[in-house]
């Protein structure tokens, strides 16, 4: 009997929901169907997705970023079948394989100075805790430093560093000496730091939970500081790099040299798992710091074929297709597009970002019957406001969207790289819209919070 994946997929396409309900995740199901996201998706391109029945829908999560080059990108998907095709030794492990050292060289060009040494693994999670051992061999210091509100994983070591209680409820004790400092407060800062037992503070440039933008001066102040401390710089570029913010790195905005770079997400073309930890030599030495110790940190499948391949395909798209320029431009047109919203709805509190990483968050309204509306669903629930935009925007004009974090008010834009201005009209027209309905206590926006409110108190049971 001969086996077609193709053939599964078809005849079993309908059950999805109910093997997840079953096997994996039942409360993510759950959730799904309850916002009306429980969509069976049959094919993406480039900027789209189109469920079973035929409907389209403009894709701005892109799968939390992973899709910078659009889904199905023919250079990236080429690049993989020419390695299957070539039936290449993968995971030989004791060997040291050409195309990990062929995408290593490409990412170290694109570096800030002195950033020449690269560890592969396969999340932004693992480049993040291997950037954190390599701060404590480096500096031989126990503690780390990360600012509030920021999200750098949800294994226990990145756990540690996340500042969403909503994610590390349940799961304490966490691990000791890692330390939470208020973003923009350069005193609280070096008062940590001039402890000098700090091995490395941790920042995403531009955080992905709620798009909160540093100050201009806060980011070069603070790896200043670290450096006179004997600190390590690390920027989480995760989410942030491969040209998100209209540069390769976040950082470059700010002139930044840090001491350890991490990326993943957009790395693989939307393929394959992948990230990459860059820093100085000298750090990395620190790790194997002798033959014996070659591979004191490994991962089984950090170097594997296909994710290299698709590295490689992904960094020259980037460049063939000048993305990131793109990203910049296109960026500024939306966020112009979504700023001219804000001057018309007054529930709209702040449009920022850069390049084609956006926050819009949204405030309690002045007039006497909206903010009853509003009352009664932050009562529920703080934050369900902005997820009833985010219903509204899928049902009524197929824009897949998602809240930027627990109990906030905040909608995050992650489009790919590749959008033009056919998707910023159609993405400003959509918020338009959905905002003009929800200036009317009898909008269908509104409409939506009831089942949403009453889930809501459920769960607080």
């Amino acid at each position: 009997m001969t086996f077609s994946i193709v053939e599964l997929m078809e005849t079993q396409k309908h059950e999805q929901y109910a093997l997840h309900r079953r096997y994996i995740n039942p409360s993510l199901a759950r959730v799904q169907t309850i916002i009306g996201f429980d969509k069976i998706y049959v094919r993406g391109e480039g900027s789209y997705l189109w469920d079973a029945d035929g409907n389209r829908y403009l894709d701005l999560l892109s799968g939390y970023g992973v899709f910078n080059l659009g889904r199905s990108h023919p250079v990236a998907k080429q690049a993989i079948q020419d390695v299957l095709t070539a039936d290449r030794p993968n995971l030989v492990k004791m060997d040291c394989p050409l195309l990990a050292g062929l995408l290593a060289e490409e990412l170290v060009k694109r570096m800030p100075t002195g950033l020449d040494a690269v560890f592969f693994a396969n999340s932004g999670a693992d480049a993040v805790d291997t950037a954190l051992k390599f701060a404590r061999a480096a500096t031989n210091r126990p503690r780390m430093l990360y600012l509030d509100d920021a999200f750098h994983g949800l294994t226990l070591s990145t756990l540690a560093l996340n500042g969403g209680m909503e994610f590390r409820k349940g799961f304490e004790p966490l691990m000791s000496g890692f330390d939470a400092v208020a973003m923009n407060d350069l005193v609280a800062l070096e008062n940590q730091l001039r402890r000098r037992d700090v091995a490395a503070l941790i920042v995403e440039p531009i955080q992905g939970k709620g798009v909160y933008i540093p100050a201009d001066n806060y980011l070069p102040e603070a790896q200043r500081l670290c450096h006179k401390y004997g600190t390590l710089f690390i920027c989480d570029e995760v989410q942030v790099g491969m040209g998100r913010t209209g540069r390769f790195l976040c950082c470059e905005h700010w002139n930044l040299e840090p001491d350890i770079v991490t990326l993943s997400k957009s790395l693989g073309g939307g393929y394959v798992p992948v990230s990459a930890t860059i820093t100085r030599r000298r750090i990395h030495d620190a790790t194997f710091s002798a033959l014996d110790r070659c591979q004191v940190h490994s991962t089984t499948f950090g170097q594997n074929e296909l994710a290299m391949a698709a590295g490689l395909a992904t960094l020259h798209v980037l460049d063939e297709e000048r993305l990131i320029g793109r990203s910049a431009t296109v960026g500024e047109k939306l966020l112009k597009g979504l700023a001219a919203l804000q001057e018309r709805y007054e529930m709209i509190a702040d449009v920022r970002g850069k390049g084609l990483m956006i926050g819009i968050e949204f405030k309690a309204p002045r007039s006497l019957s909206l903010r009853a509306a509003w009352t009664a669903a932050e009562t529920a629930r703080k934050g369900l406001f902005a997820q009833l935009v985010v219903m509204a925007l899928m049902r009524q004009h197929g824009v897949l969207t998602q809240v930027a974090g627990p109990h906030v008010n905040i909608i995050k834009l992650l489009p790919p790289l590749i959008i033009g201005d056919e998707e910023v009209g159609m993405i400003v027209a959509a918020f338009d819209a959905v905002m003009a309905e929800a200036a009317k206590v009898g909008g269908r926006v509104w409409a939506q919070s009831v089942q949403l409110v009453e889930h809501a108190l459920k769960s607080q049971v």
